[in-house]
């Protein structure tokens, strides 16, 4: 009775996370003052750096659920509806209607009590994760949610960038006694959804660059945050319903060199990639055309932190935003897992929705990025004895199926963009990023027969799970290699310099919403 009237329910829900462990999340927003800047500050209106925590947490836990869209909700989802092309008085209007969407619930608990860790350093793993254009700290619960599920505290940022639909920033109080506690009712400055052009030109990559400056600046701040947390350092946290974050304080393996995973979708996944190799190649000599939109200090703690051991996670990676003029000497630079002593292409986990495979010229330029050498045309797999990257796309997924979208609205999305089997695609997705942080010795938890897709109950462990990266094990999950021998008719240079015809350089949908719904045969080159 209880599913029949579940079915009945008019309001989206989501799944059980993937793993054995409970989940937990605070919602964080913490004053730059209180933060060591990792580098110049790139705007001075950004006073806050925010976040949400996922984390395992304590099963008995009784802590309510948090919704989906944060307050102010009516802000929130008119600026959805002006991001999707709704006109401002439409967008005020689906603020207001249909009311369903403000009920939607993330299954994490708010606030609850966080699981000690039984891992052999008594500390929890940790990835940072940045979000795509048109994404938030809340879009992509259900895929860092499953990972937290599975034994790991995952950072789910919010960019100040232009890249949301609307971000708030809460004033900073006075440092005065009666400021103490902070106030989440005080006036907020809005940064709203800043539209550029996804056609390469100088413009569109000045624009592009300002906004990775602000993201690889929070995102150094993310982890300067951490390192305080787990020190107990005591930060405010301007969200006044959230509880303290004393707990976190010792609990988080973020000290050891190469330890923390650093992951995104689309702008996300171009930002990790720009963070993590402007840290690792930061100490080296470039040439003077190179601009770096992120220098860390020569004393600065995520210099020891990125090491050829450190875990990439790049879903739908967008590569525009890393092939500038001024950026290009970084983007011919390999990801540090290829260096001495790295473990090659089997730190380096990246996956394809359907749309981005089938989008070739961009597909050419992924294999690049992911090669030894980005900076040949014709990259050729590894050398002998170094591994190909975990390269994989999931048949019958679009570009929303890495976010929430794809899972809350299952009839919309298959309807427009024959989207199959959203709770399946996820549970792919999550179940190679597990099994590629444990053999990158990050201790996560087992993957379940039911995710594994294991039938038989006699059926040994799962502690590892070699279906996954085995090909032709799994349906509808279909491997790629970084080969460029069938990609020669295809011109991905000219494609980053805007000089490809829009009909030959089309691409598939924007990252969470925008025109995605409205792609077309030949696709918008977005994401």
């Amino acid at each position: 009775m209880a599913t029949y009237l579940s079915r009945l329910n008019p309001v989206p829900s989501f799944p059980e996370y993937t793993g054995p462990y409970k989940v937990g999340t605070i919602d964080v927003e913490l004053p730059v003052s209180e933060l060591e800047l990792p580098s110049p500050r790139p705007d001075e209106s950004i006073s806050t750096i925010q976040y949400r925590i996922f984390y395992p947490c304590e099963p008995e836990s009784k802590s309510r659920s948090v919704y989906w869209i944060p307050a102010p909700q009516r802000g929130y989802v008119s600026a959805y509806g002006r991001f999707v092309g709704a006109g401002s008085m439409l967008a005020e209007f689906i603020s207001y209607f249909p009311r369903i969407l403000h009920y939607i619930s993330i299954p994490a608990q708010k606030n609850a009590t966080l699981l000690q860790p039984p891992t052999s350093n008594s500390r929890w793993p940790v990835m940072i994760f940045s979000h795509g254009l048109g994404g938030s700290r809340n879009a992509y619960s259900h895929l860092v949610g499953s990972v937290a599920s599975h034994g790991m505290i995952v950072i789910a940022l919010e960019h100040r960038d232009g890249s949301t639909p609307i971000s708030y920033i809460r004033d900073v109080p006075s440092p005065t006694p009666t400021s103490e506690i902070p106030s989440s009712n005080k006036p907020k400055k809005t940064i709203d959804y800043v539209r550029l052009s996804h056609t390469p030109s100088p413009e569109v990559e000045e624009g592009r660059n300002a906004q990775l400056r602000i993201r690889l600046w929070e995102m150094g701040l993310v982890h300067d945050s951490l390192l305080k947390l787990d020190q107990a350092n005591s930060l405010t946290n301007l969200n006044a319903s959230s509880a303290s974050l004393s707990p976190f304080a010792s609990k988080m393996d973020v000290h050891t060199p190469g330890k923390i995973t650093f992951a995104g979708h689309s702008f996300g996944a171009a930002t990790a990639t720009q963070f993590v190799k402007s840290v690792f190649y930061s100490p080296e000599s470039a040439p003077s055309s190179y601009k770096p939109l992120f220098v860390p200090s020569s004393r600065a703690p995520i210099l020891s932190q990125i090491t050829p051991q450190t875990p990439v996670v790049l879903l739908d990676a967008w590569c525009m935003p890393l092939r500038a003029e001024t950026t290009r000497w970084l983007w011919n630079k390999p990801f540090p897992c290829y260096s001495p002593g790295g473990p090659g292409g089997a730190g380096l986990l990246a996956i394809e929705s359907q749309g981005f495979f089938k989008w070739r010229v961009h597909l050419k330029a992924t294999k690049r990025l992911l090669s030894p050498d980005p900076s040949s045309s014709t990259p050729c797999p590894p050398r002998e004895g170094v591994s190909e990257p975990h390269f994989l796309y999931a048949k019958t997924s679009a570009h929303l199926s890495q976010s929430d979208f794809g899972i809350l609205f299952p009839w919309l999305t298959k309807k427009f963009l024959a989207i199959e089997e959203p709770d399946r695609i996820l549970r792919l997705n999550v179940r190679a990023i597990t099994q590629m942080l444990r053999d990158s010795k990050i201790e996560v938890s087992e993957t379940s027969h039911a995710d594994m897709e294991i039938e038989d109950p006699r059926a040994v462990g799962t502690d590892h799970d070699e279906a996954i990266f085995k090909k032709g094990a799994v349906r509808g999950w279909e491997h790629i290699s970084i080969d460029l021998a069938d990609m020669a008719d295809v011109d991905d240079e000219n494609e980053s310099k805007g000089k490809v015809e829009k009909a030959m350089s089309a691409g598939p949908g924007d990252a969470v919403v925008e025109h995605e719904l409205r792609e077309t045969s030949t696709g918008i080159t977005v994401a």
